[in-house]
Protein backbone atom coordinates (compact mmCIF):
# COMPACT_ATOMS: atom_id res chain seq x y z
CA UNK A 1 0.00 0.00 0.00
CA UNK A 2 1.52 3.37 -1.00
CA UNK A 3 2.52 5.74 1.79
CA UNK A 4 0.97 9.16 2.30
CA UNK A 5 4.04 10.77 0.75
CA UNK A 6 3.88 8.46 -2.27
CA UNK A 7 0.19 9.24 -2.76
CA UNK A 8 0.89 12.98 -2.58
CA UNK A 9 3.66 12.64 -5.12
CA UNK A 10 1.37 10.68 -7.42
CA UNK A 11 -1.32 13.34 -6.97
CA UNK A 12 1.13 16.12 -7.89
CA UNK A 13 2.25 14.14 -10.92
CA UNK A 14 -1.37 13.70 -12.01
CA UNK A 15 -2.04 17.42 -11.61
CA UNK A 16 1.09 18.25 -13.61
CA UNK A 17 -0.04 15.87 -16.33
CA UNK A 18 -3.55 17.39 -16.34
CA UNK A 19 -2.15 20.88 -16.79
CA UNK A 20 0.10 19.73 -19.63
CA UNK A 21 -2.80 18.03 -21.39
CA UNK A 22 -4.99 21.10 -20.85
CA UNK A 23 -2.41 23.33 -22.51
CA UNK A 24 -2.00 20.83 -25.34
CA UNK A 25 -5.75 20.83 -26.00
CA UNK A 26 -5.83 24.62 -26.15
CA UNK A 27 -3.09 24.57 -28.78
CA UNK A 28 -5.26 22.52 -31.13
CA UNK A 29 -7.28 24.07 -34.01
CA UNK A 30 -10.34 25.66 -32.48
CA UNK A 31 -13.18 24.16 -34.53
CA UNK A 32 -12.16 20.49 -34.15
CA UNK A 33 -11.53 21.13 -30.45
CA UNK A 34 -14.99 22.59 -29.89
CA UNK A 35 -16.52 19.70 -31.85
CA UNK A 36 -14.79 17.17 -29.60
CA UNK A 37 -15.82 19.09 -26.49
CA UNK A 38 -19.42 19.13 -27.74
CA UNK A 39 -19.38 15.36 -28.22
CA UNK A 40 -17.67 14.84 -24.86
CA UNK A 41 -20.25 17.02 -23.12
CA UNK A 42 -23.14 15.11 -24.68
CA UNK A 43 -21.55 11.82 -23.68
CA UNK A 44 -20.84 12.97 -20.12
CA UNK A 45 -24.40 14.25 -19.64
CA UNK A 46 -25.68 10.82 -20.70
CA UNK A 47 -23.20 8.92 -18.50
CA UNK A 48 -24.98 6.66 -16.03
CA UNK A 49 -22.20 6.77 -13.43
CA UNK A 50 -22.77 10.04 -11.53
CA UNK A 51 -19.18 10.35 -10.31
CA UNK A 52 -17.76 9.77 -13.77
CA UNK A 53 -20.23 12.22 -15.27
CA UNK A 54 -19.31 14.89 -12.72
CA UNK A 55 -15.58 14.32 -13.26
CA UNK A 56 -15.86 14.69 -17.02
CA UNK A 57 -18.23 17.66 -17.00
CA UNK A 58 -16.13 19.57 -14.46
CA UNK A 59 -12.96 19.09 -16.50
CA UNK A 60 -14.73 19.98 -19.77
CA UNK A 61 -16.01 23.20 -18.16
CA UNK A 62 -12.46 24.18 -17.18
CA UNK A 63 -11.29 23.73 -20.79
CA UNK A 64 -14.30 25.61 -22.18
CA UNK A 65 -13.55 28.48 -19.80
CA UNK A 66 -10.36 29.16 -21.75
CA UNK A 67 -12.25 29.42 -25.05
CA UNK A 68 -14.91 31.76 -26.39
CA UNK A 69 -17.73 31.84 -28.89
CA UNK A 70 -21.45 31.15 -28.97
CA UNK A 71 -21.15 27.36 -28.94
CA UNK A 72 -18.75 27.48 -26.00
CA UNK A 73 -21.29 29.53 -24.02
CA UNK A 74 -24.10 27.12 -24.94
CA UNK A 75 -22.05 24.12 -23.80
CA UNK A 76 -21.24 25.78 -20.49
CA UNK A 77 -24.94 26.51 -19.99
CA UNK A 78 -25.69 22.85 -20.70
CA UNK A 79 -23.21 21.81 -18.01
CA UNK A 80 -24.75 24.39 -15.68
CA UNK A 81 -27.99 22.50 -16.19
CA UNK A 82 -26.51 19.15 -15.18
CA UNK A 83 -27.27 17.28 -11.96
CA UNK A 84 -23.70 17.59 -10.68
CA UNK A 85 -23.07 20.44 -8.19
CA UNK A 86 -19.33 20.18 -8.85
CA UNK A 87 -19.79 20.54 -12.59
CA UNK A 88 -22.23 23.42 -12.13
CA UNK A 89 -19.73 25.30 -9.99
CA UNK A 90 -17.03 24.93 -12.65
CA UNK A 91 -19.41 25.94 -15.45
CA UNK A 92 -20.67 28.93 -13.46
CA UNK A 93 -17.16 30.17 -12.77
CA UNK A 94 -16.22 29.76 -16.43
CA UNK A 95 -19.32 31.63 -17.60
CA UNK A 96 -18.76 34.40 -15.09
CA UNK A 97 -15.17 34.83 -16.27
CA UNK A 98 -16.31 34.98 -19.89
CA UNK A 99 -19.05 37.46 -18.99
CA UNK A 100 -16.58 39.91 -17.48
CA UNK A 101 -14.48 39.80 -20.68
CA UNK A 102 -17.15 39.24 -23.34
CA UNK A 103 -20.48 40.19 -21.81
CA UNK A 104 -22.44 40.49 -25.06
CA UNK A 105 -21.44 36.98 -26.07
CA UNK A 106 -22.60 35.52 -22.77
CA UNK A 107 -25.73 37.69 -22.74
CA UNK A 108 -26.79 36.31 -26.12
CA UNK A 109 -26.16 32.79 -24.82
CA UNK A 110 -28.37 33.47 -21.81
CA UNK A 111 -31.11 34.75 -24.09
CA UNK A 112 -30.90 31.50 -26.02
CA UNK A 113 -30.92 29.53 -22.77
CA UNK A 114 -34.16 31.14 -21.60
CA UNK A 115 -35.79 30.05 -24.85
CA UNK A 116 -34.33 26.56 -25.21
CA UNK A 117 -33.89 25.12 -21.72
CA UNK A 118 -36.71 22.94 -20.39
CA UNK A 119 -38.70 23.89 -17.33
CA UNK A 120 -36.93 22.57 -14.25
CA UNK A 121 -33.40 22.91 -15.61
CA UNK A 122 -31.01 23.87 -12.79
CA UNK A 123 -29.39 26.37 -15.16
CA UNK A 124 -32.55 28.48 -15.11
CA UNK A 125 -32.09 29.10 -11.39
CA UNK A 126 -28.30 29.52 -11.61
CA UNK A 127 -28.04 32.05 -14.44
CA UNK A 128 -29.90 34.88 -12.64
CA UNK A 129 -27.37 34.82 -9.80
CA UNK A 130 -24.52 34.81 -12.30
CA UNK A 131 -25.97 37.99 -13.81
CA UNK A 132 -26.23 39.54 -10.35
CA UNK A 133 -22.53 38.84 -9.83
CA UNK A 134 -21.53 40.35 -13.17
CA UNK A 135 -23.59 43.50 -12.61
CA UNK A 136 -23.41 44.89 -16.16
CA UNK A 137 -26.07 47.48 -17.14
CA UNK A 138 -27.72 44.97 -19.46
CA UNK A 139 -28.31 42.47 -16.64
CA UNK A 140 -31.62 44.01 -15.56
CA UNK A 141 -33.08 43.54 -19.04
CA UNK A 142 -31.85 39.95 -19.18
CA UNK A 143 -33.32 39.18 -15.77
CA UNK A 144 -36.61 40.57 -17.04
CA UNK A 145 -36.71 37.63 -19.45
CA UNK A 146 -36.53 35.19 -16.55
CA UNK A 147 -39.42 36.98 -14.84
CA UNK A 148 -41.65 35.94 -17.74
CA UNK A 149 -40.58 32.29 -17.68
CA UNK A 150 -43.03 29.47 -16.98
CA UNK A 151 -40.62 28.00 -14.41
CA UNK A 152 -41.60 29.50 -11.04
CA UNK A 153 -38.19 28.73 -9.53
CA UNK A 154 -36.50 30.63 -12.36
CA UNK A 155 -38.78 33.60 -11.70
CA UNK A 156 -37.98 33.48 -7.98
CA UNK A 157 -34.24 33.38 -8.70
CA UNK A 158 -34.57 36.39 -11.00
CA UNK A 159 -36.49 38.33 -8.35
CA UNK A 160 -33.76 37.73 -5.80
CA UNK A 161 -31.05 38.56 -8.34
CA UNK A 162 -32.72 41.88 -9.14
CA UNK A 163 -32.84 42.73 -5.45
CA UNK A 164 -29.14 41.87 -5.18
CA UNK A 165 -28.31 44.08 -8.16
CA UNK A 166 -29.98 46.98 -6.39
CA UNK A 167 -30.99 48.83 -9.55
CA UNK A 168 -34.32 50.71 -9.16
CA UNK A 169 -34.79 50.42 -12.92
CA UNK A 170 -36.10 46.93 -12.18
CA UNK A 171 -39.09 48.20 -10.18
CA UNK A 172 -41.48 48.30 -13.19
CA UNK A 173 -40.48 44.72 -14.03
CA UNK A 174 -41.41 43.48 -10.56
CA UNK A 175 -44.73 45.28 -10.18
CA UNK A 176 -46.74 42.92 -12.45
CA UNK A 177 -45.63 39.93 -10.36
CA UNK A 178 -47.04 41.20 -7.07
CA UNK A 179 -50.27 39.27 -7.68
CA UNK A 180 -48.60 36.11 -9.02
CA UNK A 181 -50.13 33.20 -7.02
CA UNK A 182 -47.43 30.65 -7.85
CA UNK A 183 -45.39 29.35 -4.94
CA UNK A 184 -41.80 28.15 -4.60
CA UNK A 185 -39.91 26.21 -1.98
CA UNK A 186 -37.38 28.28 -0.07
CA UNK A 187 -33.94 26.86 0.66
CA UNK A 188 -32.84 27.44 4.24
CA UNK A 189 -29.36 26.91 5.68
CA UNK A 190 -30.67 24.42 8.24
CA UNK A 191 -32.15 22.33 5.45
CA UNK A 192 -35.72 23.20 6.34
CA UNK A 193 -37.73 25.42 4.07
CA UNK A 194 -41.15 26.86 3.51
CA UNK A 195 -43.26 27.71 0.52
CA UNK A 196 -43.74 31.34 -0.38
CA UNK A 197 -45.65 33.11 -3.11
CA UNK A 198 -43.89 34.78 -6.01
CA UNK A 199 -46.10 37.79 -5.37
CA UNK A 200 -44.66 38.14 -1.86
CA UNK A 201 -41.10 37.84 -3.13
CA UNK A 202 -41.74 40.45 -5.82
CA UNK A 203 -43.31 42.83 -3.30
CA UNK A 204 -40.35 42.53 -0.91
CA UNK A 205 -37.82 43.01 -3.71
CA UNK A 206 -39.73 46.05 -5.00
CA UNK A 207 -39.71 47.56 -1.50
CA UNK A 208 -35.93 47.09 -1.27
CA UNK A 209 -35.36 48.79 -4.62
CA UNK A 210 -37.72 51.64 -3.77
CA UNK A 211 -35.82 52.24 -0.53
CA UNK A 212 -32.53 52.28 -2.46
CA UNK A 213 -34.03 54.80 -4.88
CA UNK A 214 -35.15 57.06 -2.01
CA UNK A 215 -31.71 56.83 -0.39
CA UNK A 216 -30.03 57.73 -3.68
CA UNK A 217 -32.33 60.74 -4.15
CA UNK A 218 -31.69 61.90 -0.58
CA UNK A 219 -27.95 61.59 -1.16
CA UNK A 220 -28.15 63.64 -4.34
CA UNK A 221 -30.21 66.31 -2.60
CA UNK A 222 -27.69 66.46 0.25
CA UNK A 223 -24.78 66.86 -2.14
CA UNK A 224 -26.62 69.60 -4.04
CA UNK A 225 -27.32 71.44 -0.79
CA UNK A 226 -23.70 71.26 0.31
CA UNK A 227 -22.55 72.53 -3.07
CA UNK A 228 -24.96 75.47 -2.79
CA UNK A 229 -23.73 76.35 0.69
CA UNK A 230 -20.18 76.49 -0.58
CA UNK A 231 -21.11 78.75 -3.48
CA UNK A 232 -20.69 75.98 -6.03
CA UNK A 233 -16.92 76.22 -5.71
CA UNK A 234 -14.55 73.34 -6.01
CA UNK A 235 -16.93 71.02 -7.89
CA UNK A 236 -18.64 68.71 -5.41
CA UNK A 237 -16.28 65.78 -6.04
CA UNK A 238 -17.05 62.38 -7.53
CA UNK A 239 -19.43 60.54 -5.23
CA UNK A 240 -21.85 59.20 -7.78
CA UNK A 241 -25.42 59.67 -6.71
CA UNK A 242 -26.55 56.42 -8.30
CA UNK A 243 -27.81 53.63 -6.06
CA UNK A 244 -25.21 51.34 -4.64
CA UNK A 245 -25.63 47.62 -4.88
CA UNK A 246 -28.16 46.36 -2.41
CA UNK A 247 -27.10 44.45 0.71
CA UNK A 248 -27.54 40.94 -0.63
CA UNK A 249 -31.26 41.22 -1.23
CA UNK A 250 -31.82 42.19 2.39
CA UNK A 251 -34.98 40.59 3.65
CA UNK A 252 -35.43 38.40 0.58
CA UNK A 253 -35.30 34.70 1.50
CA UNK A 254 -33.07 32.48 -0.58
CA UNK A 255 -35.67 31.23 -2.99
CA UNK A 256 -33.99 29.03 -5.55
CA UNK A 257 -30.20 28.77 -5.28
CA UNK A 258 -29.78 25.16 -6.21
CA UNK A 259 -26.33 23.70 -5.78
CA UNK A 260 -24.59 27.00 -5.26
Amino acid sequence: MPSIKENLTALFDAERSARTLHASLLSQPRQPLVQELRDATKSALAEGDEEESALRLARIAVVLGDLDGAEVVDLLVDILGSDSPEARVQAGEALEGLAFDRFKEVALGIERAVERLPKGSPALTELPFLLAEVGEPGCVKLLGRFLKHADADAVAAAIEALAELGDPAAIPLLAPLEKDPRQVQLDEEDGEGERVGLGDLAFEAKEILEELARSAQAGQAGQAGQAGQHGGGGGGGGGGGGPRRGPGAAGIPNASKKGR
